[in-house]
Order: C-alpha cells, then sequence, then structure tokens
C-alpha cells in the first residue's frame, strides 16, 4: 500500500511538472538580433518602446540617452535596425544629465508622444514633452528615499487611462511581496503588490494592447542571465490571473532589461526586448522578440 501510494506521488508530481513546463513555453521565441553602432554613446540600453507595427522604436540607455530607431524585418525576424537620431535627457534645468543623476531605467510614452523616464540612484520619475525638452520632475513621497541605490524604478508602464505605473527592482514591503506605485497625475500610492517568486527581480513593466500589466524579470549568476515574464489583469486595484509567459535557463540571452508589447501585422500579440550590454564586450546589445499567447 505504501508502496502503490508512493508511486502515485511521483506520478503526481511529474505531471504537475509538465504542466508548470507546459505554461512556462507558452511564449513562443520569434527570434533574436544582435544590434552594434561604433558610436561611444551606444549602449548600456534599460529601456525600449516599439510602435508603427515593431517598424520603429524608442530605446533608452542607462546613461540617459534617448535613441529613436528603425527595425527592418524579414518576416518574423528582425534584419537591421538603424539608429536615426540619438541625444541625451536634460534636467529640469535644462543640462545634461551626468552620474547619478542620469541613471534612467525605465521608458513609458504617452499617447500624445510624450515621454515619462523613470532614474533609480536619484529616485525619480520626470516628464519630457519632447526629447530634448528639460524635465518636468513629478513629486517624490517619503517612500521612494527609503529605496534601495541601485536597485529602483527600473521600469515604468503607462495604462490606457494614462496612469503611470513603476516597481523597484530590490526594495520590498514588510511581508516580501513587490511594491508598484501608481501616479494617477495628482499623487502617488500604492494600489497593489506583486509577489515575489524566487530569485528574479522586475526589470522592465508594460501594459500591453489586451490591456494587461507585463513585467520582465531577471536572475543573475556567474555565468550569465536567466529571464522571465509574467503578466496580470488589473481589476480596479487587484492583480488576478497571473501567468508566466517563458522563464529561460542562463545564457539563452543576454542581460534583457526593456520591454515592449505590441501587436504586429497579422494581429498577434508580441513582445520586444532589448539588452543591456553594460559597456562591455563580453556583452552584446540584443533585440529579442516573442510570440505571446492572447
Amino acid at each position: 500500500m505504501l508502496r502503490s501510494s508512493s508511486i502515485q506521488l511521483i506520478a503526481a508530481l511529474l505531471l504537475a511538472g509538465s504542466a508548470w513546463a507546459v505554461e512556462l513555453k507558452s511564449a513562443t521565441h520569434l527570434g533574436s538580433f544582435t544590434w552594434s553602432h561604433p558610436g561611444n554613446w551606444f549602449g548600456g540600453f534599460s529601456a525600449i518602446h516599439v510602435s508603427d507595427g515593431g517598424r520603429r522604436a524608442w530605446v533608452l540607455s542607462d546613461r540617459a540617452m534617448l535613441v529613436t530607431a528603425r527595425i527592418e524585418r524579414d518576416g518574423d525576424q528582425i534584419s537591421e535596425v538603424r539608429a536615426l537620431k540619438h541625444g541625451p535627457l536634460l534636467s529640469s534645468r535644462g543640462r545634461v544629465l551626468r552620474g547619478a543623476a542620469g541613471d534612467s531605467e525605465g521608458l513609458a510614452r504617452a499617447p500624445d508622444g510624450s515621454f515619462y523616464i523613470s532614474f533609480e540612484g536619484v529616485h525619480r520619475v520626470a516628464h519630457y514633452a519632447v526629447p530634448d525638452a528639460p524635465a518636468r520632475v513629478l513629486p517624490r513621497p517619503r517612500p521612494f528615499d527609503g529605496l534601495d541605490g541601485n536597485g529602483s524604478f527600473e521600469g515604468l508602464a503607462i495604462d490606457v487611462q494614462g496612469r503611470l505605473y513603476t516597481l523597484p527592482e530590490k526594495s520590498r514591503t514588510a511581508s516580501g511581496d513587490i511594491p508598484v506605485y501608481r501616479w494617477n497625475g495628482r499623487a502617488w500610492s500604492t494600489p497593489f503588490v506583486l509577489p515575489q517568486r524566487g530569485r528574479f527581480l522586475p526589470v522592465a513593466a508594460d501594459f500591453g494592447p489586451d490591456g494587461r500589466f507585463y513585467v520582465l524579470e531577471r536572475a543573475v549568476a556567474l555565468i550569465g542571465f536567466r529571464s522571465r515574464l509574467r503578466r496580470w489583469q488589473i481589476e480596479g486595484d487587484t492583480p488576478t490571473a497571473e501567468e508566466t509567459l517563458f522563464e529561460t535557463g542562463t545564457g539563452t540571452h543576454d542581460n534583457l532589461e526593456g520591454l515592449s508589447v505590441w501587436r504586429d501585422g497579422q494581429g498577434r500579440l508580441r513582445a520586444t526586448m532589448i539588452s543591456d550590454d553594460n559597456f562591455l564586450a563580453l556583452q552584446r546589445t540584443e533585440l529579442v522578440e516573442y510570440l505571446l499567447p492572447d
């Protein structure tokens, strides 16, 4: 009887593992493209926004550099990426941002074409009417002061109502959850938290055209990086229907830090991600795309 029960338990665990594996494979890897450029400004990309059916992108480096790029495609594959324009972000006084003040990490493009940028080091979110305009820094509530110096606002997203959402990479609530901060145009609040699962840390966020909240996460090992993409339905102030769309092994991709979710010309849901090469020769700037289930 004991042996029979043990066999049944092992079978149940195997079935459960299979179901988990199927869930993790629900997103399909379409391709990866290594982007290079000789300019000394090129690299360190931490955020991306894709538009025009996947043909145009705005890319942000963690040294306060905003790049406009054209993406050429051959079917489902990226065949070329061309930088069209690049320029530094400015402070509220119109000065070029440098050092810790210029550690820009998250990007959200508003419906009117303006940009919001999140920063760590000096924890804040700023609005740019156009890329080369002086920053309009949003109010900084007291909880921002206690965030980890090198682990705050890596991700930034905007919903259909124009509200901003950001979340810290490392700082957690007393219960170990990931706090999500929301700006409604007047004040910051913490409408909900997300569950911390394993060693992955959030590095990018986006609202997809399906209305769901997507979070790209990263885990660092001595020999490379792992990536994971999760999403939720946001019902009022409650995240529901959590899904893990993919989780990679170490070294599958480079240091993915930027995320943009969009629909292609066939109406399919896609995620485009970009890696931060840390300006190191051993790493690469990689654009990675997955087809997502609706």
